[in-house]
């Protein structure tokens, strides 16, 4: 089967780690199931496996890809559930796991014709979803769906901000705050990304670092460094911030005088749970929320795709096909 392969690492030329092949295909484990992949996306911690980030290099080779749609062994339509772990080592939430893996870290992943997970991280696909669509939520929409609902608690009339408009965890804020009932602000350094924030639910869309109208309750950060600074000063005394990522950097100054004296707090969130998914399927399915399709490449555009992401030239998500059709 086809699959892309990480080989090597490289933090100034990730795409030369990377290698489009035939593998064999996977066989399954007892316990586990093998799924014929539709689409699949991509997202960061696929570059940052190639650049050597949080991946060790000991790890490879491994196909990349975190998230899938498609057949299992019975011809039904499923969603893959990306974080591989065991719930009772996470007292009930397997993102508390020490061992936890997300797809694509410990396993080989979903940018390959077919792929093997254990089975309890299968769930059915609703037919209101397209596979294209099914594929963009493993990761970002989950993300931001525990960010949002499990640890900041979001509820209708709350005043959210979601920093640096264009990812897929970012644009998903967007959608799944604003289909709550909360009032959202977004930040971009793009006009046309600040354009794009209003027309998927934002009140208001600023250049990245300018003062809001109000101070909010929650701040949904994945950036790090470059908007660290600007969140906490952008949050009301006792409210909360989210973080679920820093591509801009993993150190900013901290601030604490302002983190003690206004009482804010400071949650970190990983990934989502089983249970979590099919939540955020209900949520879904009941606002018409969905998520933002920037294009569609074929498993042998992957470099593109990549490429693409590092550029910053992507607005949502991209769709990877490995070549199979629904």
């Amino acid at each position: 089967m086809l699959a892309a392969t990480a080989v090597s690492q490289s933090p100034t030329d990730p795409l030369s780690g990377l290698v489009l092949g035939e593998v064999p295909i996977p066989q399954p484990p007892p316990g586990w199931a093998r799924v014929r992949v539709v689409s699949s996306s991509l997202n960061m911690h696929d570059l940052w496996t190639l650049r050597g980030v949080g991946h060790p290099a000991d790890r490879l080779p491994r196909i990349l890809g975190c998230d899938a749609a498609g057949y299992d062994e019975d011809g039904n339509p499923v969603i893959v559930h990306p974080v591989i772990a065991d719930p009772d080592a996470g007292a009930g939430d397997e993102t508390l796991d020490p061992g936890r893996a997300l797809l694509s870290e410990q396993h080989d992943g979903a940018f390959a014709e077919y792929l093997v997970v254990p089975r309890r991280n299968l769930v059915p696909k609703p037919d209101w979803l397209s596979f294209d669509e099914a594929a963009c939520l493993p990761v970002a929409w989950t993300t931001a769906y525990r960010m949002l609902f499990t640890q900041a608690r979001v509820r209708a009339g709350d005043r959210v901000l979601v920093q640096g408009v264009g990812g897929g965890v970012a644009s998903a804020a967007i959608h799944l705050a604003a289909a709550a009932g909360a009032v959202v602000y977004a930040t971009s350094r793009s006009e046309e990304k600040r354009k794009q924030a209003l027309d998927w639910g934002a009140r208001e869309a600023v250049a990245s670092g300018e003062r809001l109208a109000e101070r909010v309750d929650v701040v949904i950060e994945t950036v790090g460094e470059a908007t660290w600074s600007h969140s906490l000063r952008a949050l009301r005394p006792g409210g909360t911030v989210v973080v679920a990522g820093a591509t801009s950097g993993a150190n900013p100054p901290a601030d604490l005088g302002r983190v003690f004296y206004l009482q804010q707090r400071i949650l970190g969130s990983t990934g989502c749970t089983r249970a979590e998914l099919v939540a955020m399927l209900r949520m879904m399915q009941a606002t018409g929320a969905r998520p933002v399709i920037d294009r569609t490449l074929p498993l042998a555009e992957i470099h593109r795709g990549i490429q693409l992401m590092i550029d910053g030239e992507l607005t949502g998500k991209l769709v990877i096909r490995p070549g199979n059709s629904a």
